[in-house]
């Protein structure tokens, strides 16, 4: 980690130490999540591949968007990025798809906040998936094991929390059925390797460092989540999916069902056209591409023929003219048609 922060104050210094002035400097916060989760290293990536410059580019190629500093910020996930985002203290984030809906709706999370009519999406990501950890050793084996047990479900803000609580609900352990705690991974793995919690949520696309940790600390199993009760869920909620991870992913782990979500990149509407629709442009590149490629498992599922799958809010001014220019928009409109 500490490797990590000396490369990432390395590369932020190239980045104000070029030519440019500081005042045409453009910083361009990218809210993420635990930087032990996806959303970190996945957002230090695209990060990379829009600044400029953005490292070794080809002579003929364009380096990232002229003038922009983008970095990865860590927050307490989703539902904090929209606020950060909506409040201006952020200028994007990544989140969850049925977060962004929820929240451009004024529903589910933000029913007392009500509509955040601001926020437009840039480009869908990648599936997050659902893990419940416990010890190997454990005798919870199902999800309606962890009735009467402890259960970290992340702290306030984060995206994993309100997942957490749709899947307790639905397998019905809500209300008192389960001891909650609201903790960040970190520590809650600090807690379940010490004997003092049973079980901890996390969402996110795997393979999750801090799920790789876990399982460095102390022998691990992922629950299963699946049956009838999770067929229901993804009914009534359909930003959700059935998937599984398979086997290997962590160490000593079998392939197990579970749930994925869609991690989306988000911004505001007053953010300017032309800057999105350049990022955009860097984001899909061939230097960016092979970036991704390199970055992490997940990178490699960042896809421009992908990149409106699940979208429930509007498209970002900018976003939509890039996606109009390259097909993308049109090519979707068909899929749509064709299924509908």
């Amino acid at each position: 980690m500490k490797l990590f922060w000396k490369a990432a104050a390395v590369w932020f210094l190239a980045l104000v130490s070029t030519p440019l002035a500081a005042d045409q400097l453009s910083l361009f916060r990218i809210g993420t999540g635990g930087i032990g989760a996806t959303y970190y290293p996945i957002a230090g990536l695209v990060a990379q591949a829009i600044s400029n410059p953005a490292g070794h580019c080809e002579p003929d190629e364009i380096c990232g968007v002229p003038g922009l500093v983008a970095v990865a910020q860590s927050s307490s996930g989703s539902v904090a990025n929209v606020r950060d985002i909506v409040g201006g203290r952020i200028e994007s984030g990544f989140v969850q798809s049925d977060v962004a809906f929820w929240a451009y709706s004024g529903v589910g999370a933000f029913s007392e906040e009500g509509r955040q009519t601001s926020l437009r999406a840039i480009a869908n990501l990648y599936p997050e998936s659902f893990h419940i950890v416990v010890r190997k050793d454990s005798d919870v084996e199902t999800v309606r094991d962890l009735s009467g047990h402890r259960v970290a479900i992340d702290e306030a803000g984060s995206g994993t929390l309100v997942g957490a609580q749709l899947v307790l609900e639905a397998f019905g352990l809500g209300g008192d059925a389960v001891s909650v705690s609201y903790l960040k991974s970190d520590d809650a793995i600090e807690k379940l390797v010490n004997g003092d919690l049973d079980a901890f949520f996390l969402i996110a696309g795997y393979p999750a460092k801090v799920i790789e940790w876990a399982s460095e600390q102390t022998a691990i199993r992922l629950l299963p989540i699946d049956g009838p009760e999770t067929e229901e869920l993804v009914r009534l909620n359909p930003f959700l999916q059935t998937d599984i991870i398979p086997a290997a992913t962590y160490d000593g782990i079998s392939q197990v069902p579970t749930l994925t979500v869609a991690a989306q990149w988000v911004t505001r509407d007053d953010v300017s056209e032309e800057t999105i629709y350049g990022i955009l442009e860097a984001l899909w590149r061939s230097d960016a591409r092979r970036l991704l490629d390199r970055g992490h498992a997940q990178g490699r599922v960042i896809r421009l023929e992908t990149a409106l799958e699940g979208v429930g809010i509007p498209l970002h001014a900018g976003a939509q003219r890039f996606y109009r220019d390259v097909g993308v928009l049109q090519r979707q409109s068909e899929r749509l048609k064709t299924t509908n």
